[in-house]
């Protein structure tokens, strides 16, 4: 998917709404274990009942590679179900990857030709080489960690040099190995006063914005300081939406609890003058 038909559909759908799919076998209503595939028949539902407010899907790979070959086979189902169904839904694989380049390259063959994901989450911590693998596939994008909203982030990322924090060096490098076309950085909600600053260098770049909902990160002061002309943001909601419930009524809840954040983001969108 090109930057300007995720543009489309955040216009179309009044959102920029990614829900991720950290489904959690341990968590989904107990009554879908007697499927013969617990976790895809919970993905589906889930999907069914929020795919006309969300832009982007996101399924977070531990979950799937907790439960060895049989979580494989549910991701891979889960991916074929959206493409075949809702083909306009930009899927991203938080995978977090990054290793030297021959690996990077059958990482991003397994995620872009096997799997067919539109993007990839990377971490940078190896350099150029062990991401311009990704970044040769025409249409896909690499999702480079940048502002994680984990309490550990303090540990490296806020490091200085120069004045210079370690974020913002990798942020400006990577501009060099890919563009706005093809290359996104993730931005937690929970570091939101940071987005102005990161807008500064990174104007026209979307940023992946995970945190908001369980997390309590703030949608308004993401949109506030991250927004841009073609709103430039993907946030994401996972357990406040995907465990909204916990009955048979799970993804009615889920749909209820998806709605209720695309409605703020209609009035976002509107405030910014982008629908």
């Amino acid at each position: 998917m090109t930057r300007q038909e995720l543009f489309e559909q955040i216009k179309k759908k009044k959102s920029f709404l990614c829900v991720g799919l950290d489904s959690d076998v341990n968590k989904i209503p107990r009554y879908l274990y007697d499927t013969s595939d617990p976790v895809f028949a919970f993905n589906k539902e889930i999907i069914d009942a929020t795919h006309e407010v969300a832009v982007a899907y996101k399924p977070n790979l531990a979950f799937y590679e907790s439960m060895g070959v049989s979580g494989w086979n549910t991701l891979e189902k889960t991916v074929n179900y959206i493409r075949y169904n809702y083909p306009d839904i930009f899927l991203i694989a938080d995978a977090k990857r990054g290793d030297i380049g021959n690996t990077s390259g059958h990482y991003a063959r397994a995620f872009f030709d096997t799997m067919d994901f539109d993007a990839v989450t990377v971490a940078p911590y190896m350099g150029e080489d062990s991401v311009k693998p990704f970044l040769t596939y025409v249409g896909r994008w690499v999702i480079l960690l940048a502002l994680t909203s984990n309490k550990g982030a303090d540990d490296f990322q806020y490091m200085k040099e120069k004045d210079e924090h370690l974020f913002e060096r990798v942020i400006k490098t990577s501009q060099k190995w890919g563009d706005k076309e093809n290359m996104m950085y993730v931005v937690g909600a929970t570091r939101a006063e940071m987005l102005k600053d990161i807008r500064s260098f990174a104007p026209d770049h979307f940023l992946l914005v995970p945190g908001i909902g369980a997390q309590g990160g703030s949608l308004a002061e993401v949109a506030r300081n991250g927004m841009n002309a073609q709103c430039g943001l993907l946030v994401n909601s996972s357990r406040g939406i995907i465990f909204a419930g916990d009955g048979e009524d799970f993804a009615q809840k889920a749909r209820i609890a998806a709605t209720e954040i695309q409605q703020e983001m209609a009035g976002l969108l509107s405030e910014k003058g982008i629908v």
